[in-house]
């Protein structure tokens, strides 16, 4: 969705939205019942773990191999060219990062996060006009229906919908 203002190049390139640090394992992207059954056939080297009222998302805590909060783990579905998942089996969540269904005084909203280098190289309008020309209006519908996708609103990240 992002694909207007990030080149394939840059996200393929560095890969950073597909590993996770210890400490931000609530960045793990979440999957609905049936699309984790079909991934767990599909892929059974990944785990799953239990993430809301209907939502899974994975169990990476095997793969650390120390208590470091910054180590990472990258995503199972991960490959040498990128994305292993099919646009079908992709998680939301992964389609629409850096930014985040956010929750301030009771109302949904979009943060961008700050730590996608390649995001931090375009100008904020840039994000603000992708996320004003209908993405971001997506993103709240799609969270109100996935509550479970609502993340906690982090100091420094910009609220931009």
């Amino acid at each position: 969705m992002l694909k207007s203002i990030l080149s394939g190049e840059d996200c393929d390139a560095c890969r950073f939205c597909c590993s996770f640090r210890r400490k931000s394992l609530w960045e793990t992207p979440l999957f609905d019942k049936s699309t984790k059954e079909k991934l767990e056939k599909k892929y059974p080297q990944a785990r799953f773990k239990n993430a809301g009222s209907e939502s899974f998302t994975l169990d990476l805590l095997h793969l650390y191999k120390s208590d470091d909060s910054e180590e990472e783990a990258a995503c199972p579905f991960l490959g040498d060219k990128g994305c292993l998942l099919s646009k079908e089996e992709k998680p939301f969540d992964c389609s629409i990062w850096p930014l985040r269904a956010t929750k301030i005084d009771g109302q949904v909203k979009v943060m961008l996060e700050n730590t996608c280098p390649a995001i931090n190289r375009q100008p904020v309008k840039n994000v603000e006009n992708l996320v004003n020309s209908g993405l971001g209006e997506k993103i709240i519908s799609y969270a109100k229906e996935n509550p479970d996708m609502i993340k906690e609103c982090m100091p420094g990240f910009k609220i931009v919908f």
